[in-house]
């Protein structure tokens, strides 16, 4: 493994008590935390090949056109003042799977949608927490003060993690 020195994600485990307690103990919700790692390593990975195996059988996806006619002409910069395209544009955007180039869009994130933000960062690089390891990334946009506030199956987190934008959701806008 590398030197992480200056990263405190290699450290979690130790300095965490232990998994927290259980809000939603229902059956469902049991049943689905339990199958959300082989659901999301293995089914859902293979789903994802054979879906886009079958676009690139037939040709480009309508979903790819929309995409484009979203995309910025000049990229976002720091401070740059965006509108959160509508409900029914970016949804144009996604595939099955709710993800546009790989990027999810959380449920959560349609309580933005229409609203004007400013842009935190444009992100080139991110450290991926499943294998420790330092991804490029292009199109993806952070945006001031909008945060994650943990998965339904999983339950509240208190880390405010700031959500993944992919540009083509995002217009900008006159001061």
């Amino acid at each position: 493994m590398s030197n992480f020195e200056g990263c405190q994600l290699p450290g979690v485990p130790k300095f965490s008590d232990g998994p927290a307690e259980e809000v939603d103990r229902s059956l469902l919700k049991r049943i689905k935390r339990s199958l959300a790692v082989p659901w999301n390593r293995y089914a859902k990975k293979w789903l994802k090949q054979a879906y886009y195996a079958s676009l690139r059988m037939r040709g480009t996806s309508p979903l790819q056109f929309a995409a484009q006619d979203f995309a910025p002409a000049l990229p976002f910069s720091e401070g740059d003042l965006v509108r959160v395209r509508s409900r029914e544009e970016i949804q144009s955007t996604l595939d099955p799977f709710k993800e546009l180039k790989g990027c999810a869009f959380l449920p959560e994130m349609y309580e933005y949608c229409g609203t004007r933000q400013r842009v935190f960062k444009s992100m080139r690089t991110f450290m991926d927490e499943r294998d420790y390891k330092l991804k490029k990334v292009r199109g993806v946009i952070l945006l001031e003060n909008v945060f994650c506030h943990g998965a339904p199956t999983f339950g509240a987190c208190d880390r405010c993690c700031l959500l993944f934008w992919r540009e083509e959701w995002l217009e900008r806008v006159s001061s």
